[in-house]
């Protein structure tokens, strides 16, 4: 990704990433949008983590409400973890302006997608 660069919180038909180079002291339509599907997204992350523990506490639940649940729940987090990037990119550029030795936007992502390992019993 090149430096200044906004990662937007939807991807193109064929499931690429979409930037926006935008201007910070005025932003633009497209970038007032992305604020407002971010705030939509994370809305529906709490919905949704709330519905999912629902079901995981409801012994009576079947595998097709589990499945159903564990779908949400993975969308949700996709769309968490690119506004986590998009975020953590933006924050790394502001601190690298005032701190030389800041991590790059690389570093940033990386921490981001870092591997997580689940012990599941």
């Amino acid at each position: 990704m090149m430096t200044g660069l906004r990662l937007l919180p939807w991807t193109t038909p064929d499931g690429k990433p979409c930037y926006l180079d935008p201007d910070t002291a005025h932003p633009g339509v497209l970038s007032l949008l992305a604020d407002s599907v971010e705030a939509s997204q994370l809305g529906s992350a709490k919905e949704v983590l709330a519905g999912s523990r629902a079901v995981l506490q409801d012994p009576a639940a079947g595998e097709r409400a589990v499945r159903f649940a564990l779908t949400r729940a993975a969308e949700s987090l996709e769309d968490v973890l690119r506004i986590a990037v998009s975020r953590g990119q933006r924050i790394g550029e502001t601190d690298a302006d005032a701190d030389p030795d800041a991590g790059t936007d690389a570093e940033v992502g990386a921490e981001v997608g870092a591997e997580v390992r689940y012990n599941v019993p």
